[in-house]
């Protein structure tokens, strides 16, 4: 076990290097991967499953006692993300797939590894924590919904199979993982440490599995797709935390909003992507999920910087002169 969780920690400290790598031997072997593309969904229950063994009760009371942040920044999430891929997909006159793959990677919930990326960033992680899980809960309704609303015109919608799609993938996964740590809390506290290996694990089949399987279109769209996504991804960290100052909110609520807002549920993205429309409208969903994971370190580093500026401003001032 003390393996796992050091090859655990080491996989989740590069996996922004990681999943490069892996998409670009994808890339290179595709038919090394394309095999996995039929359990997609299955893979994201487990992700969604491990989701469910780390959240406690305690995890939705910060929504109870400190509402305000947590429902200004799912609004924020289910705004500015999907209508912020509407414009682009028009503004880049993406092909209809394409389009329709942005506005649904831009209209799932906020991704599991917000959680790592606004602890590191000095963020509010009660907040976060809070934001992914009511999130996700309303993806079920929320995702089709805008989904319907914004892509229809590319593709045709069906709301109601994607609703049950959803349950199916996250809603059950997640209430089987709270449950079995209500049963069984010592097993499930041993075992939690190397949960991220196996999430880190199914990203990168999933990733690799949509990668393989668009390798010509990645060689004809690939760099208009990437820019879009850069794009989509920038701009919601931007308004994210934007967003969060014109409310007023403290610099950790900011930067939790920021995160949340901008990281996505990608695995969902390219799940349902798969099962509903085709594999070229799961490849924005793959991509995102490949640069998500190098802008949220970015960020990390440059508030770091930004703080340790601040701190050195601070001693300055504070030393007095001789």
């Amino acid at each position: 076990m003390n393996v796992l969780h050091l090859f655990s920690k080491f996989a989740s400290k590069y996996f922004a290097v990681i999943v490069i790598f892996i998409s670009m031997i994808a890339f290179v072997s595709p038919t090394t991967f394309t095999w996995i593309a039929p359990h997609i969904t299955l893979l994201l229950g487990i992700i969604m499953f491990g989701m469910g063994l780390t959240l406690k009760l305690s995890d939705f009371g910060v929504v109870l006692k400190k509402p305000v942040p947590v429902v200004i920044g799912v609004i924020a999430q289910f705004v500015i993300m999907p209508l912020v891929a509407f414009g682009i997909a028009i503004a880049l006159n993406l092909p209809p797939e394409l389009a329709a793959g942005l506005v649904l990677v831009g209209a799932c919930p906020g991704g599991t590894a917000s959680n790592v990326m606004v602890y590191l960033a000095k963020g509010d992680v009660p907040v976060s924590v809070a934001m992914t899980s009511i999130s996700t809960l309303l993806a079920p309704i929320l995702t089709p919904f805008i989904l319907f609303i914004l892509a229809d015109q590319w593709l045709p919608v069906d709301a109601g199979a994607m609703f049950v799609s959803i349950v199916k993938v996250i809603i059950i996964p997640i209430a089987l993982g709270i449950i079995l740590r209500r049963l069984l809390p010592n097993f499930v506290d041993k075992s939690v440490t190397v949960l991220p290996l196996i999430s880190i694990v199914a990203i990168l089949a999933i990733v690799s599995a949509v990668v393989g399987g668009n390798k010509e279109n990645i060689a004809t769209t690939g760099l208009l797709l990437f820019a879009a996504v850069m794009l989509h991804n920038s701009v919601g960290l931007a308004l994210g935390y934007i967003t969060a100052k014109l409310v007023g909110l403290d610099e950790a609520k900011r930067r939790a909003i920021s995160i949340e807002v901008g990281m996505q549920n990608s695995g969902l993205g390219a799940s349902l992507a798969t099962v509903h429309f085709s594999p070229l409208a799961a490849l924005p969903s793959a991509l995102f999920s490949v640069w998500h994971n190098i802008s949220g370190p970015l960020l990390v580093t440059f508030w770091g910087w930004i703080d340790s500026k601040r701190t050195k401003v601070d001693m300055d001032t504070k030393t007095p002169s001789l």
